[in-house]
């Protein structure tokens, strides 16, 4: 039984990955890497943002080994550690369904006219997911969606506005994940496990990094790429590219 779970797992993450890499390959990421890209080269940085587990797609994009330097992780904890909320309100899923935390999120940054917001949500309808969205389109950012198509057309919308994610977006990316994430019948009763979008997601983030990263190797530029800190001489080169951002960037390393 274990090893059949195991193995109807792998099935369903290597499908859909498969198929990430043929939308990418057909150009399907193209307009997407094209927006960061233009963001990068006018000075922008590439705000990410996800709630939840999506999280992870945020600590992909911005401040990792191989990813691009021009990035910044907006996160709810910012609440907390930047503004004056309490830790206690941190926990469970209260505050990531919040319509008004938008606000406060977006006072705690410094967004120029130049970034480009990408924000992941499986489901797409959460308040403050919806919220930063409308945030970035009201003051002109170009916003990048990463979010399950099956899950948010199966939904109804949290945000006052009535809109998901997907609706908000100039570009959508699906993740593929199915409605409810999960994907593998364990026992009776239709339990599923196996859950996906984590997976998938962090591997779009990875697309869109090598992608923009390829597109400004084509022209003739060099892309700005964090090393491992933990590599000979990799602080030193971080800072030196990290010091053209200052804190718009935060602390990532």
């Amino acid at each position: 039984m274990t090893r059949d779970v195991f193995g109807a797992f792998d099935e369903q993450v290597r499908t859909r990955l498969s198929e990430l890499q043929s939308i990418a390959q057909s150009g399907g990421f193209d307009e997407a890497v094209e927006v960061m890209v233009n963001s990068i080269r006018n000075g922008g940085v590439l705000q990410a943002f996800g709630t939840g587990h999506s999280q992870a797609f945020a600590m992909e994009i911005a401040g990792r080994a191989g990813g691009l330097i021009p990035t910044h992780a907006i996160a709810l904890r910012d609440t907390v550690l930047k503004g004056d909320r309490p830790a206690s309100d941190l926990k469970g899923g209260l505050l990531e369904r919040d319509t008004n935390i938008a606000d406060e999120l977006w006072g705690l940054h410094e967004f120029h006219p130049e970034d480009v917001f990408l924000i992941a949500s499986n489901s797409g309808v959460n308040g403050s997911i919806v919220g930063i969205a409308l945030h970035a389109k009201e003051k002109g950012h170009k916003v990048i969606a990463v979010t399950s198509l099956e899950h948010t057309n199966a939904v109804t919308p949290k945000h006052p506005s009535g809109k998901r994610l997907a609706e908000i977006a100039d570009v959508v990316i699906d993740n593929l994940a199915p409605f409810g994430d999960a994907t593998v019948p364990v026992g009776d009763g239709g339990v599923l496990a196996g859950a996906v979008s984590s997976i998938t997601a962090a591997y779009i983030a990875q697309l869109l990094t090598l992608g923009t990263a390829a597109r400004i190797q084509e022209a003739g530029e060099t892309p700005p790429l964090y090393l491992s800190a933990n590599i000979p001489g990799g602080d030193e080169h971080n800072d030196a590219l990290k010091a053209r951002y200052g804190e718009r960037i935060g602390s990532m390393a």
